[in-house]
């Protein structure tokens, strides 16, 4: 992915609207890295001002669909870009704009932490299916390591299979 990324880079290398970037987590950019939340690699995030937290990017990773979705990048519909809006992300937009700032922010917080809460759960449910996956994989392998042997020695003792007739006729 990298020299398709590297390349990616090149391309923007002189947009005004599209800054293509990377950074190394395991050195300087570690407490960047745990900021934004990156926790494996390869991790591409995005940012669409005004947002400042970024959101990851999960699409495809070939050069072709980087520059895909690297198009769509660039100031969003928001508040203060209204004019960036269709009419349809207006419709969207609008019922958020009416909330007082308040709410508005207690809404963002309650769905924050609902994505959290559900976020945890999948993590301890993919733990404990990894853990039943490894139990079950040990018991499996110690039961092939234990009847191998006398599986082999009863295939050794079985009476062959009787050979079908090969000039047999289907007719009736």
């Amino acid at each position: 992915m990298k020299p398709d990324w590297d390349e990616l880079g090149e391309k923007y290398e002189s947009s005004k609207k599209v800054l293509i970037g990377d950074c190394d987590c395991t050195g300087p950019c570690k407490a960047t890295c745990e900021r934004m939340g990156v926790e494996g690699y390869p991790t591409i995030k995005y940012f669409n001002p005004p947002d400042t937290a970024g959101e990851t990017y999960e699409g495809g990773r070939t050069l072709k669909e980087l520059k895909k979705f690297a198009k769509t990048l660039g100031p969003g519909c928001t508040r203060a870009t209204l004019d960036k809006c269709s009419a349809k992300q207006k419709e969207e937009l609008q019922p958020f704009l009416d909330m007082a700032d308040d709410a508005l922010e207690a809404a963002i917080e309650a769905d924050k932490t609902k994505l959290k809460e559900a976020q945890e759960a999948h993590d301890a449910l993919m733990k404990r299916l990894q853990s039943e996956f490894q139990a079950s994989e040990e018991k499996l392998k110690a039961l092939k390591d234990d009847l191998q042997p006398q599986l082999k020695l009863m295939k050794a003792a079985a009476k062959p299979a009787a050979a079908a007739p090969t000039d047999a006729k289907d007719e009736m």
